[in-house]
């Protein structure tokens, strides 16, 4: 763990040897501070020197109590900033990661749980940085500098540390080895209790319709239990550690005073020599004690740090910026698109869920993509923005391999608008502008206005700067209105299009499908559509069926064909009483 540590954070390295190397000099002054109030009581009581001939040494005493105070104090305000500078850092770095690896991998994980390792979880290793790491280091240093200095005052007292400290470390392993399990159990379930009271939070609506509110409580409840056992389990390790600790080193330093005691009195020692080592011997055990104080929190910034190194090790599924990536010269129309015989498979899924797909998109050609729900098509998409990459074939933008474009400038040439648009917390402004944000006001409230949604924004408390949070409450179509002024915003050569009018009324889709015939107008468009009475006009309809483009060309070719598309759309045609055309050229006629 220390390894990736140092690999994936270099600034530990320089704060450990910071926190090490004042450590170690405090303990170096807790020996020479020893040294002098030893030679002070001896001076004092056993001499009976007076004031004059014991000031100088008093002086010193006093000044390396101070440098003590003071390297201490710089010691734990440098390894404070240091490691608060490393969790910011790691902090940036895991939410940058996890913005590289794309929505692919946290569609696979919990939410509550990563924002659980992201902040919570860092946290703990700032613990684990400042106080536990550090203080392992020193456990070794101090204990052998007092041991060295011991060794030349008494063997007997240098013996009986030889043994304990051992036996204590062996201890201390055996303990750790115990509370991992514990406490790596413990992190995971405070995670799942994260991931699952905002899985409620968000679903509160639809428990409240099942009236199944009460039992997600009672799961609440038995996983709190769940977590609070685990917690005092670990909790009571860590205790038990520490009583033990206290206990073992308590009466190794009274072993040690008894024999220094009895060899005093017979003349073995003399005063000045076993006074010393006992002030040294808790100095020696003391290091030891604080790691054991500080073993409940170095735990958890192990457990917290083997997620975050998890985290931090995954490849990204999809395309990442790196150095000589390609960009090509703006089309105002977009670009050539050629998908030659890509499949992708989901990792750990059975079977494929794209295979062997070949078709070209012609700039400026409109595209629509229909079949069965879990045909492939939302994959399609990931594909085309880069989310995951083809895991047999290529794409091919312009004749040049996808994975070898800038994915920053590539997604910077499409436009976006879902079935169910993201709105984030602030004001209508500011989500507007994340499609560009050097907009100005007259740019935005024309895009506004192409969106159709000028009107309801004017109706507002303050307008475009109305907050958007839990208080205010706009209608799917409002959603979808600002989401289309959002690309109108971003006019993007190349538009996706995820069925944008799939949840809607009539009367909204029939005013957003007006904004989408502006908005696609000499522009490279690919379409998801659900409701196949808006297939009709496109340049070209891909008819895709359990992972494979089964039919692909225009309307009417399709329909002669009486293939899958013919039974799509008479069943859509049966539903909605819809009227297609066969030709524009030719008369209407009613499919079914």
């Amino acid at each position: 763990m220390i390894r990736q540590l140092f690999q994936q954070v270099t600034s530990a390295k320089k704060l450990l040897v910071v926190s090490v190397g004042l450590g170690l000099a405090g303990g170096v002054l807790i020996i020479v501070q020893a040294i002098y109030l030893a030679r002070i009581t001896e001076q004092a009581f056993l001499h009976g020197k007076g004031w004059a001939f014991l000031q100088p040494a008093f002086m010193m005493l006093l000044l390396w109590i101070g440098l003590r105070a003071l390297i201490h104090t710089i010691g734990e305000v440098t390894a404070t900033k240091m490691a608060s500078s490393i969790k910011n850092d790691l902090r940036k770095r895991l939410i940058r990661h996890l913005t590289d690896l794309g929505p692919q991998y946290t569609k696979g994980e919990r939410t509550g749980e990563l924002v659980g390792t992201i902040y919570e979880g860092i946290e703990h290793l700032e613990v684990y940085l400042a106080r536990y790491l550090p203080q392992i280091a020193l456990s070794a240093l101090i204990p052998l500098t007092v041991m060295g200095v011991v060794g030349g005052l008494d063997w007997l007292t240098f013996a009986i540390l030889a043994v304990t400290a051992p036996l204590i470390i062996f201890f201390m392993i055996l303990i750790g080895v115990t509370a991992k399990a514990k406490t790596e159990r413990q992190w995971k379930t405070l995670g799942l209790l994260g991931a699952h009271f905002l899985d409620v939070l968000r679903g509160m609506t639809t428990l409240k319709i099942f009236n199944r509110s009460k039992a997600q409580i009672e799961v609440i409840r038995r996983i709190s239990d769940n977590y609070r056992k685990t917690t005092m389990g670990t909790l009571r390790i860590a205790f038990l550690s520490a009583f033990v600790m206290e206990l073992l080193t308590t009466l190794s330093t009274a072993v040690v005073a008894v024999l220094l005691g009895l060899r005093l009195l017979s003349g073995e020692l003399d005063f000045h020599r076993s006074f010393l080592i006992l002030l040294l011997v808790p100095e020696f055990y003391l290091p030891i004690r604080l790691l054991g104080s500080q073993f409940h929190a170095g735990q958890n910034g192990t457990a917290a740090a083997k997620r975050i190194f998890e985290i931090l090790q995954t490849e990204p599924q999809g395309l990442i910026d790196r150095e000589g990536a390609i960009t090509l010269p703006a089309q105002s129309n977009g670009y050539r698109v050629e998908f030659e015989q890509v499949s992708f498979t989901y990792p750990k899924a059975a079977e494929a869920t794209l295979s062997q797909l070949s078709f070209v998109i012609q700039a400026g050609e409109n595209i629509a993509i229909v079949g069965p729900s879990g045909a492939g098509k939302s994959t399609i998409f990931d594909l085309l923005l880069g989310f995951i990459r083809p895991t047999e074939g290529r794409i091919l933008v312009e004749g040049i391999d996808l994975n070898q474009l800038s994915p920053t400038w590539w997604r910077t040439q499409m436009g976006w608008v879902a079935q169910k648009a993201h709105l984030f917390q602030g004001t209508i402004l500011e989500n507007l502008r994340m499609a560009k944000p050097t907009a100005t006001n007259e740019t935005i409230n024309q895009a506004l206005k192409l969106a159709k949604a000028d009107r309801f924004i004017a109706a507002l408390p303050v307008g475009i700067d109305t907050i958007l949070n839990e208080a205010i409450r706009l209608s799917g179509g409002q959603i979808q209105r600002l989401s289309i002024a959002r690309a109108f915003l971003k006019n993007a050569p190349m538009l996706l299009l995820d069925e944008p009018t799939a949840q809607l009324d009539l009367a909204s889709e029939q005013e957003i499908q007006q904004a989408l015939t502006i908005l696609l107008k000499d522009k490279t468009a690919i379409r998801i559509v659900h409701r196949l009475g808006m297939v009709y006009g496109s340049d070209k309809i891909l008819v895709m069926e359990q992972g494979c483009i089964v039919e692909q060309g225009k309307h009417h070719e399709l329909m002669s064909k009486e293939g899958l598309y013919h039974k799509l759309v008479l069943a859509y045609n049966q539903t909605h009483n819809e009227v297609y055309p066969v030709d524009k050229d030719k008369k209407e006629v009613r499919v079914g």
